[in-house]
């Protein structure tokens, strides 16, 4: 009696922060089998042995490959699997199905059937993860500092006459310096101008603080990508927060971005068709990484100041009738052709 070869499976899992529901479906989209499993290494390896012991994988689809998925994602591609991101039920699947982990994972399953929605997640194993973890400590100091300056300059707004009138016209870098330099009486803090003098202080050096860490950063960020992407760093108008922020976009497998119009979209720079009834026209794809779409936006207003070629650009569209948000929308499509 010969033995029936085994079944084709697909695999979908729905992610959670300390557990990931599995599920099993055939190439029909039969249930075959769900289980859950810890968000741990012995986890990952037991979800790894469940999925190899059930059946030929075709693709694995998980939720959230950037988030809390994003280690399982890593484990089954060193372990030779076929991985896809898939997006999370809709909800009208969900008001006809109801919601629970096992349903998500069959959804996620069933969607690698007809590869609605699913996409080539980011592999997160190189050296642009390096440059997303750099990046994540840079914004956050520079959002510490532009908090600790905000709080700053609304202290001044509201403290004594002798140091509002001293401090409120002053230019950043020398309101800071003269802050840094306040030597309070610690023994006459009652005194509302001491106090002041005080929380001035120690907001400054903050703001120093910060500014310091994000300018190293900066530098550590630079450092890598003239070793990772010099072509992009290469770019006029792109510095090391810009292309960090491209880059970051595009991943560590530039090859899931088949052309150069599937990176427009996924900056949100790809016209998409609008039209209605005698009305023909296209409008900007409003998806994609924002963070990428903010970073080309930057780059474009810097060049529409400093490279002759986009200055004359721009009035040669004006003189045709294009709007100023018409003429960047082109502009931010041409550089990320360019990029």
């Amino acid at each position: 009696m010969t033995t029936p070869p085994p079944q084709t499976i697909f695999v979908g899992v729905d992610t959670h922060a300390d557990t990931h529901h599995v599920a099993i479906v055939s190439e029909h989209g039969k249930k075959i089998a769900d289980r859950e499993f810890p968000t741990t290494s012995t986890g990952y390896e037991a979800t790894s042995n469940w999925i190899k012991s059930s059946g030929v994988v075709a693709r694995v689809g998980i939720e959230g490959t950037g988030s809390y998925g994003v280690e399982l994602a890593r484990q089954l591609r060193r372990h030779g699997y076929d991985v896809a991101e898939v997006p999370r039920p809709n909800r009208r699947l969900r008001r006809a199905q109801g919601k629970s982990d096992a349903i998500d994972a069959y959804a996620a399953a069933r969607r690698l059937l007809d590869g609605s929605e699913v996409t080539a997640p980011k592999n997160r194993d190189g050296a642009i993860e390096s440059v997303r973890a750099l990046r994540v400590a840079r914004n956050n100091a520079v959002k510490a500092m532009s908090i600790a300056l905000n709080a700053l300059r609304s202290l001044i707004g509201t403290s004594p006459e002798e140091l509002r009138g001293q401090l409120r016209k002053m230019p950043r870098a020398r309101l800071i310096t003269t802050c840094n330099a306040f030597d309070p009486d610690l023994g006459r803090l009652t005194d509302p101008i001491e106090a002041t003098k005080l929380a001035l202080r120690s907001l400054a050096q903050r703001i120093g603080d910060s500014q310091a860490h994000a300018d190293q950063i900066k530098q550590q960020l630079g450092k890598i990508l003239e070793q990772v992407a010099p072509n992009t760093m290469g770019v006029f108008a792109l510095g090391p927060d810009t292309a960090a922020a491209l880059v970051i976009s595009i991943g560590d497998n530039p090859d899931r971005l088949t052309s150069e119009a599937a990176f427009a979209r996924l900056c949100g720079v790809a016209p998409i068709p609008a039209s209605s009834g005698k009305t023909t026209r296209h409008r900007l794809h409003r998806g994609g990484d924002r963070q990428a779409n903010q970073a080309l936006h930057t780059a474009v207003i810097v060049r529409l100041r400093y490279h002759d070629a986009t200055k004359a650009y721009a009035a040669r569209r004006k003189h045709d009738g294009k709007t100023t948000p018409e003429i960047l929308r082109c502009l931010k499509r041409y550089l990320a052709r360019e990029v």
